[in-house]
């Protein structure tokens, strides 16, 4: 790629006559994040006739406010404010034209071998094999800048997670992330205001704008008008900045869905398409996330520079005893949303010592026990920690509190709904075998929602074929996150990028 800027070209709901529209396409892909984006470009770049169906606005980084409140209400869905069934489990996602790469932290690690090997053995996925997806990690590395952060690139946070983790003896290291010359402002889940940030806003949707791919915002597809085994089209609603609906229908002999792991269940149970396997919606895993703060006596800003610096623990064995821990921290308020700030004059003295503070995140893989449904016109999302995930997420905050004592932190505060901390390092055994699982005990957050399209080679127990391919139908791809056979504990959106890169190629072969 150049250092040329391409001309990202949206058409809005405003741009559409009052009677709505129907387009004609080879190709229509719905979703327009890190799956939908890089589809998008690849077949588009090959001469297909493209139409991109976003149901998020438009919102271009000159309007990103730096503000995490004012970004969750503008760029994630419900508002920041998606939830488990449950209520104790945060499951954020980006609503808006580059979906969840505009407000992601930027960190890029590619699927462990371990979990491949899984998928090959167990989901008879023979294809995926690394020396096969290999070349397509190597191309978005390449278009997207991905690159292991450089020494100015490591806050204080981070240098304390690696030099904590070196004297407990846990592997760490600097953390990658697709960042161009990184202004390290902090504010990456808020979107990247200065287009540092290689986001699909800034380069795989404005690479399929240039060649003629159409992308249409705030547009959100509906129903599927299906004859036999083909999908003929789709038909969506567009809701322009007054209100008014406008109906989209889009016609096309292929049809991508990348609308995520929520979305894209949802929209195939809606129109009880391609369930034959009764697989569709099940299957969900999330990487449910713990933080964990450490009360320095001097100052640590957590909060200034990259926002994910460095990590550390064992990502080689994620099946086994692996646990991910990233350094990072979104800012003092946040804080008392991770663990328990207390109230009043508690409160008071716990946000005025968050610069003390060193923070991090516990990443696990966790089983697939959750599923998406609808419940009438309500979206459901069904997930509690597995009892095997959370003896794996305590050996992960077990990893955190030793790291953060060896680091030279006198306090730690632990994830739990009510206010508990280690005052010892003598005291971590013991504090952490205390602890239980249960539903409104943690502070959980999910980033990674996976599963719930399960690829696999068997029809009755999977939803999509090696190649993307549904199983029930014959020109119906899905190449997001839903069709991973298992969650793979690391941050998922090279594995996202790499497998949708994968599945275009595969396409345009079969062409």
């Amino acid at each position: 790629m150049t250092d040329a800027l391409p001309t990202l070209r949206i058409t809005q709901p405003d741009d559409l006559p009052p009677g709505g529209a129907t387009l004609q396409a080879d190709v229509v892909v719905v979703g327009s994040g890190a799956s939908g984006a890089v589809m998008a470009y690849e077949l588009a770049r090959s001469g297909a006739r493209v139409v991109v169906l976003e149901a998020g606005p438009y919102v271009p980084s000159t309007e990103f406010k730096e503000h995490t409140r004012t970004a969750m209400e503008l760029l994630y869905a419900d508002a920041g404010n998606q939830t488990n069934v449950t209520g104790d489990l945060s499951v954020l996602q980006g609503n808006c034209v580059g979906g969840s790469t505009v407000v992601n932290a930027a960190v890029c690690f590619r699927p462990p071998n371990q979990v491949l090997e899984h998928w090959q053995r167990e989901h008879g996925l023979e294809n995926l094999t690394a020396e096969t997806l290999d070349p397509y990690f190597d191309r978005v590395e390449r278009n997207l800048w991905i690159h292991e952060n450089e020494p100015h690139e490591v806050n204080y946070n981070g240098r304390l997670l690696l030099e904590g983790a070196a004297k407990v003896g846990i592997p760490a290291s600097p953390t990658s992330r697709n960042i161009k010359n990184c202004a390290l402002s902090g504010h990456c889940i808020s979107g990247c205001k200065t287009d540092r940030k290689q986001s699909m806003l800034v380069t795989y949707l404005p690479w399929a704008s240039e060649h003629g791919a159409r992308i249409l915002s705030s547009t959100r597809a509906e129903r599927f008008d299906v004859a036999g085994k083909r999908v003929r089209a789709v038909e969506a609603v567009a809701t322009d900045s007054n209100g008014v609906e406008k109906p989209v229908r889009v016609e096309a002999g292929l049809v991508v869905v990348a609308a995520g792991p929520i979305q894209t269940p949802l929209l195939f149970q809606r129109n009880q398409l391609a369930n034959s396997s009764g697989q569709v919606g099940l299957n969900f895993a999330c990487h449910p996330s713990l933080a964990m703060l450490g009360e320095h006596d001097s100052d640590v800003y957590a909060w200034v520079g990259a926002s994910i610096s460095a990590h550390a623990g064992n990502t080689d064995d994620p099946l086994g005893t692996g646990y991910l821990l990233e350094a990072g921290m979104v800012g003092p308020l946040v804080n008392s949303t991770w663990v328990d700030g207390g109230v009043g004059a508690d409160y008071v003295e716990f946000v005025q010592s968050s610069k003390r503070f060193q923070a991090a995140v516990a990443l696990i893989h966790d089983h697939n026990v959750g599923r998406v449904y609808m419940d009438g016109a309500r979206k459901r999302i069904e997930y509690d920690v597995d009892d095997r995930d959370f003896e794996r997420m305590r050996e992960a905050l077990r990893g955190m509190a030793q790291i953060y004592f060896a680091a030279g932190a006198k306090r730690v505060f632990l994830p739990t709904t009510r206010r508990t901390t280690i005052d010892r390092k003598a005291d971590i055994d013991s504090v952490i075998n205390a602890l239980e699982n249960g539903k409104n005990k943690y502070r959980l957050t999910s980033y990674h929602p996976q599963g719930t399209m399960r690829m696999g080679a068997d029809p009755t127990k999977s939803v999509v074929s090696p190649g993307g391919l549904c199983h029930d139908l014959d020109n119906v791809y899905v190449p997001d996150a839903s069709i991973f056979p298992s969650s793979i504990m690391v941050n998922p959106q090279v594995t996202v990028y790499g497998m949708a890169s994968y599945i275009a190629d595969g396409i345009k072969a079969r062409a």
